[in-house]
């Protein structure tokens, strides 16, 4: 199985739904803590939910139980936390989450993780993506 992830920063709409496209998603499944942020544009989450469908004739979900704590990402974001002090805190709550056993496998076929963050890197879709991976052993990830 393979599990996308993108993030929408430094992209234009038309970037983001064309990458969306070129791969053939069926659905979308946004980690985002806060998705409905005046700095997310086009990626709010009604707004999105709707251009999904209409563009692509894609689903959109929102699962809160892939995003950070507000206390996690504050540490990180807001108090200039370091990234490997963040990735071994959400890394701790997605096993106390059970994010594996909880979520149904079959719902990341054809979706992609989305996330704010521009590159994967420094961000908590790759960390979800390399958790189910670790755990589900047969998992492929591609960045977008």
């Amino acid at each position: 199985m393979k599990i996308f992830t993108i993030g929408f920063t430094k992209k234009n709409a038309e970037q983001f739904f064309g990458r969306l496209k070129a791969a053939g998603l069926s659905k979308i499944i946004d980690i985002r803590l806060n998705n409905v942020s005046q700095l997310a544009g086009f990626t709010k989450k009604d707004d999105l939910r709707f251009f999904l469908r209409e563009i692509l004739g894609i689903d959109y979900v929102h699962e809160p139980q892939l995003a950070p704590t507000k206390d996690i990402l504050d540490a990180y974001k807001k108090n200039g936390g370091n990234w490997d002090a963040y990735e071994r805190g959400f890394l701790d709550l997605l096993s106390s989450r059970h994010i594996e056993k909880k979520l149904d496998k079959n719902t990341f076929a054809g979706a992609c993780l989305l996330c704010s963050e521009a590159n994967p890197e420094h961000c908590h879709r790759r960390l979800v993506a390399e958790y189910l991976r670790d755990q589900w052993n047969d998992v492929e990830i591609r960045h977008l």
